[in-house]
C-alpha cells in the first residue's frame, strides 16, 4: 500500500467521518496522504465513558489488522476524548497521536491560555485526565460542554449559535484559543474563528500536521 497515515474515528457515525476527511482535504499533496476511517462497531458517538471503553476494542483490532496489511506511517485517532491511545501505543512501534493532545499542544503555540468546547458534560472530565497528564491543568482556562448531539454537529449551522455562546464564555474566562473537543465539529471551524475573534484548533488537523512533522520524502 501507498505511504499513509492512517486517520480512525472511533465511531460508527458516517458524517462525523465524512466531516474529518474534509477537514484533512486542504493537506492533499502535502505528504504521504490521509485515509480516513470510521469504525462500523464503534460506538454511535464517544459522548459517556461507557462509549469511551466501548471504543477501545475497535481501535484495537483496526490497528492490529493495519499492522498486518502493511503498516501505516502513523496513527491518529479522530476523537477529542483521546480513547485507546495509550492501548494503541502499546502495540504499534508507528506513532500514535490523540487528537486532544494534539489540539492542546496546537493551542500552546498560539496562546498562554486556552479553553476547550467539550462535546457533553461528561467530555469534561476526560479533557481533565489529558490536561493533568500532560500537566497543562492551569493552561487551560475552561471546558465547556455543547450537550447537543452528534446530528446537531455535523449539521452544517445547526450548532453553531450553542458554539459561539461557549466560545464568548471561554473568552470572557481567559481563554486566548479555543480547542473544538469534538470532531465532529470539525466543519465549523473557520466560522467559529470569524465569529468569536479568537484562533479556533481543529484537533484531527493539529495531529495530522503533527504526523506530517515526522513524515520525510
Amino acid at each position: 500500500m501507498v505511504a499513509h497515515v492512517l486517520v480512525l474515528n472511533p465511531n460508527s457515525s458516517v458524517a462525523c467521518t465524512e466531516g474529518i476527511r474534509a477537514s484533512l482535504a486542504a493537506f492533499a499533496g502535502a505528504g504521504p496522504g490521509f485515509v480516513v476511517e470510521g469504525l462500523v462497531d464503534g460506538p454511535a458517538a464517544v459522548a459517556t465513558w461507557g462509549d469511551w471503553f466501548a471504543a477501545a476494542g475497535p481501535l484495537l483490532r483496526r490497528v492490529e489488522a493495519a499492522e498486518a496489511e502493511g503498516p501505516p506511517l502513523a496513527y491518529v485517532v479522530a476523537c477529542a476524548s483521546d480513547p485507546a491511545v495509550d492501548l494503541l501505543r502499546s502495540v504499534t512501534p508507528r506513532p500514535v497521536f490523540g487528537a486532544l493532545r494534539s489540539g492542546i499542544a496546537a493551542a500552546m503555540a498560539r496562546a498562554d491560555r486556552f479553553g476547550i468546547v467539550a462535546f457533553v458534560g461528561a467530555s469534561v472530565a476526560r479533557h481533565r485526565r489529558v490536561l493533568q497528564a500532560m500537566g497543562l491543568e492551569h493552561r487551560c482556562a475552561a471546558s465547556l460542554p455543547l450537550n447537543l448531539g452528534m446530528d446537531s454537529l455535523t449539521h452544517p449551522d445547526a450548532c453553531r449559535p450553542r458554539l459561539l455562546e461557549v466560545a464568548s464564555t471561554l473568552k470572557a474566562a481567559g481563554a486566548e484559543a479555543v480547542v473544538l473537543g469534538c470532531a465532529g465539529m470539525a466543519g465549523h471551524r473557520r466560522y467559529l474563528e470569524d465569529a468569536a475573534g479568537l484562533p479556533v484548533i481543529e484537533p484531527v488537523q493539529a495531529a495530522a500536521v503533527q504526523a506530517l512533522l515526522g513524515w520525510e520524502d
